[in-house]
């Protein structure tokens, strides 16, 4: 294991550690752990950095924990469509190991050639095939984590060592570090679809909410349904996605159904993309609320992807943006979005007086949870909802 002086790059939201460890297995990341307990020494893990610049800061930052070298995908059961891989695994090798056996992970991830296994999932980003597919939480069946004391832990897949009670793959998923380290996961696959097609139609805002409602319940099954508004004030582009067989002609059926557009085998360029996420802003909404989140979006300034079928859209700014008129646009959505039933997450932004979660109802069980799995605090401090 390597263990290095921190630099400048190294920093986490400004706040730079005092050095970077390297481990390439799972006993290497337990015993930095346990030194670091005996120290008292915060730790903030890391794969990829696509996404290290989301949440807020972390309150301190002794040792960056890059699992860069554990890189090897562990087992593929091709027979039994399910993978077991190391967290520093990049999404865009898994997926080209997997391919070439005809399967694939349905995980539509940001920033691919990059993002790691393990930071997939403590960002936990859908993508658009989320609607049909789930996310992260819902295709991982196994994981391996290591816990701030140096304790290796394992549920689902192949359990080893459990920790009684706890789901620690719905519980890790989206945690940001902050339970401790994603070490390895386990993971159910799908074989990649013969075929794919794209309807593809410009609507205007009055009529998404009522085809994206209709798309979603329809018989051709799509497996997503994204809309795309780079100009705030501007029309929408509707993309469904039909896969596998006679998606020809389930697609011509949601074209019909649309009443406008064209079908295509190539994705939309947009499709899925994240532009700029030096201020990311995530809705969460029912999907009877879709007209009303459209309406927050432009009345905030911002341009808007994502799903009106599972009800999640992000926002970007691609100006720069001044800290008070971004707390301002956040307030504003967040009451907006909130009355309509939804809730307002800011995933990434420049400033530290923007608020990120609002109001989170199940705050006091996150708390306890995290005094579970970290009494200490030492596991990315700060780093999530209410500090924890």
């Amino acid at each position: 294991m390597t263990v290095r002086q921190a630099g400048a790059d190294d920093a986490v939201g400004g706040v730079r550690p005092r050095w970077v460890a390297l481990p390439e297995t799972v006993e290497e990341v337990a015993a930095v752990l346990r030194a670091c307990a005996g120290q008292d020494l915060a730790v903030v893990p890391a794969g990829g950095g696509t996404k290290l610049h989301w949440a807020p800061p972390p309150e301190r930052c002794d040792v960056l924990l890059d699992l860069c070298c554990m890189n090897e995908i562990l087992e593929h059961a091709a027979g039994d469509l399910v993978v077991r891989t190391q967290a520093g695994v990049t999404m865009g090798a898994l997926a080209g190991v997997l391919a070439g056996k005809g399967q694939e992970l349905a995980l539509d991830v940001p920033f691919a050639e990059h993002a790691t296994v393990g930071g997939t999932l403590a960002a936990a980003p859908p993508g658009p095939r989320a609607f049909r597919y789930g996310g992260a939480r819902d295709l991982l069946i196994g994981i391996t984590v290591v816990l701030a004391d140096g304790t290796i832990a394992r549920s689902g897949g192949k359990v080893v060592k459990n920790v009684a009670g706890y789901d620690l793959g719905k519980l890790f998923t989206g945690s940001y570090g902050t339970l401790g380290v994603i070490a390895e996961a386990t993971f159910r696959l799908h074989p990649l679809p013969p075929d794919r097609r794209w309807v593809v139609a410009r609507l205007d805002r009055a009529e998404t909410p009522r085809i994206a409602a209709a798309l979603a319940a329809s018989q051709a099954e799509p497996s997503a349904v994204e809309v795309d508004r780079p100009d705030p004030g501007g029309p929408i582009t509707l993309a469904a996605l039909v896969e596998g067989t006679a998606a020809e002609d389930r697609a011509g059926t949601l074209r019909e159904l649309i009443g406008a557009g064209s079908v295509t085998r190539e994705r939309p360029p947009w499709w899925g993309l994240i532009q700029r996420d030096e201020v990311l802003v995530e809705v969460r909404f029912p999907p009877s609320a879709t007209g009303a989140v459209l309406d927050a979006a432009a009345e905030a300034g911002l341009p808007l992807r994502g799903s009106p079928a599972s009800g999640r859209v992000l926002l970007e700014s691609w100006q720069a943006v001044e800290e008070d008129e971004l707390v301002a646009v956040v307030a504003g959505l967040r009451e907006r979005a909130e009355a309509a039933g939804g809730r307002v997450n800011v995933l990434a932004a420049p400033y530290e007086s923007v608020e990120r979660w609002g109001d989170v109802s199940a705050l006091p069980l996150m708390r306890r949870v995290k005094e579970r799995f970290d009494p200490g605090r030492r596991m990315s401090p700060g780093r999530f909802v209410g500090g924890i």
